[in-house]
């Protein structure tokens, strides 16, 4: 047998319990046929001698927005303003130039990616100021936290929402001042009043961001994602997002195996035998298509629903009132669903009877509770799919709730990449009695339930390498140790999350995870070990392959001393 790739010289942390080490690697048809003594003597047809280097899995990041994140790489990045002056500046920079400088922006419109009111001493833009920047152009300024965004008086107006008297959307908010006017912060649902005048993205322009976006996953180590959120409501981008997924497929633009959520919004009723839903008419996709379906570079996975809102945004359910009031300034606010406890259990026990497992954004302990409420009524009603059922981020969670999770087989997506931008934002809003309750790691690993590393990118980086770090430190921005410090991971818990954890979250764990004979062989190699380095953000990634083929690859310097070699810069570094 001759091999198609085979790696040697590596220090290959395998994930494997049976076989946690090895020094050499083989590889045929894409899959793990073999290390150390199984491939001794074999030839191949590419040998790589890799000179020490560390060679761990291929990277999972189980709850991200890719579409978004490729298309914002091409849109007026705020991220680095600190202070509205400098927010200000970058809006005008951005009038002054072609209004036709974001080729997939509607006509007119100014787009802009990256706000975050933290990086303002907690203030948002004055809509007077953005009126004298923008004129009659319309904005549509993203919050980070995806969950409310920032528009000028021309996009109110545009959709009709400008007067005191419009009504506000079941699970959002025009925020206004006290005289009725709108200060420019549209939350939640809100948002998609202004996105209705963008959306729909073509299929071209979406391929174009996930060629982008995947390119700079593969830069990162990243090997298979799941996109948490596509083809309707306020995350999605068209209605037929999942084409532009299956083009870039099979154009060679895809460059990470994807899983993709569609969101809860576009299901709908299926006309099927009256027996096929029990007790409730089932909805999904035609065909009667559901989680799973798909092929080894693209899958569906769960639905995905959206129970409350952020902890950044105040706007998440929770049991008692936030500490500080915020941006909304009013005392007794506990965060709101995104529609009724009735409409959300009716809506996802029919998705869930046509065989979708669900993926459930609870933020709050209080979302966190109803999740756990729906999800086992649906159990009891017609059995535990084969796909985990999930909770998305599970921010903030009680003691009494950790072990539900676990009886319930459901896995959780905590972001530990929130810490450093965001950690200290948060303490202030959740207070010390129950900051010991927010962005759990250790204490999920110990009750059992499935840990699955995440970014939610572009909401936080999504550096991989930087996450890690990030669950064994938990520092925030003011160098404290966010939550509770007793949460942190070791090196080997937090490289789990993203390879192990992450694959049974995301139900490929008998392929993915862990480089093990009949796996695909999906790795990463590194310029040294993430269970050993004294900041694993600090380690460089030399090299990532798909199946044996290399997505990203800086190995031909490796005739070179690590100390030599250049560090590779990504196309789109963030």
């Amino acid at each position: 047998m001759k091999l198609d790739l085979l790696l040697r010289n590596a220090n290959i942390i395998t994930m494997d319990g049976e076989r946690p080490h090895a020094s050499s690697l083989g590889i045929w048809q894409g899959m793990v046929v073999g290390l150390d003594d199984d491939v001794a003597g074999m030839d191949a047809a590419t040998v790589l001698d890799l000179d020490g280097a560390t060679v761990t899995p291929g990277f999972i990041d189980a709850h991200c927005h890719t579409v978004w994140f490729g298309l914002g790489l091409a849109e007026l990045d705020v991220s680095g303003a600190h202070g509205l002056e400098e927010l200000y500046a970058l809006l005008e920079g951005a009038t002054s130039g072609p209004m036709d400088a974001d080729p997939a922006a509607p006509a007119g419109w100014l787009l802009a990616t990256g706000f975050s009111h933290q990086q303002h001493s907690g203030t948002f833009p004055d809509i007077r100021e953005l009126d004298r920047i923008t004129g009659d152009r319309p904005l549509f300024m993203r919050h980070n936290s995806g969950h409310m965004a920032v528009v000028n008086t021309a996009a109110l107006r545009l959709a009709g929402a400008h007067a005191p008297s419009y009504r506000d959307p079941d699970g959002g908010v025009i925020v206004r001042d006290a005289s009725g006017q709108p200060t420019g912060l549209v939350q939640e649902t809100a948002q998609t009043l202004i996105q209705a005048l963008i959306l729909p993205y073509s299929i071209e322009n979406i391929e174009t961001a996930l060629d982008r976006a995947t390119q700079h996953y593969a830069s990162e180590g990243i090997t298979s994602f799941t996109e948490a959120g596509a083809g309707g409501g306020w995350i999605g981008h068209s209605p037929v997002e999942l084409a532009a997924y299956q083009r870039a497929a099979a154009t060679g633009r895809l460059h990470a195996r994807a899983q993709v959520m569609p969101v809860l919004d576009v299901l709908h009723a299926l006309d099927g035998h009256p027996d096929d839903g029990g007790q409730s008419k089932p909805m999904g996709l035609d065909l009667g298509i559901a989680s799973g379906f798909g092929d080894n570079m693209l899958s569906l996975g769960p639905a995905k629903v959206f129970l409350d809102g952020s902890l950044m945004g105040e706007t998440a359910a929770v049991s008692a009132e936030y500490c500080s009031h915020g941006h909304r300034d009013n005392a007794g606010n506990v965060g709101y669903f995104q529609a009724s406890p009735e409409q959300l259990q009716a809506k996802i026990e029919s998705v869930y009877a046509a065989g979708w497992s669900i993926a459930a954004h609870a933020i709050g302990d209080r979302a966190v509770d109803l999740a756990l409420e729906i999800i086992g009524t649906c159990d009891r009603k017609y059995g535990r799919h084969a796909m985990p059922n999930r909770i998305e981020h599970a921010s903030l969670t009680r003691p009494d709730q950790l072990g539900r999770m676990a009886a319930a087989g459901i896995a959780v997506t905590p972001q530990a990449s929130f810490f450093l931008d965001g950690g200290d934002g948060m303490a202030v809003s959740l207070g010390p009695d129950r900051l010991p309750w927010a962005y759990r790691a250790s204490s999920f690993l110990a009750a059992g339930v499935t840990l699955a590393g995440s970014s939610d990118r572009p909401v936080a980086n999504g550096n991989v390498l930087r996450g890690m770090q990030a669950f064994v430190d938990r520092t925030t921005s003011s160098g404290a140790v966010f939550g509770n410090p007793d949460e942190r991971l070791t090196p080997r818990q937090a490289l789990a999350a993203y390879t192990t954890g992450a694959a049974r979250a995301t139900g490929t764990e008998s392929v993915k995870g862990s480089l093990t004979t009949g796996k695909f062989a999906d790795f990463t190699v590194l310029s040294g070990s993430p269970l050993t380095a004294n900041d694993i953000g600090e380690l460089q990634v030399l090299a990532t392959a798909v199946g044996g083929t290399f997505s990203y690859n800086t190995l031909f310097f490796l005739n070179k001393p690590l100390s030599q070699r250049p560090v590779p810069v990504p196309a789109h570094a963030s």
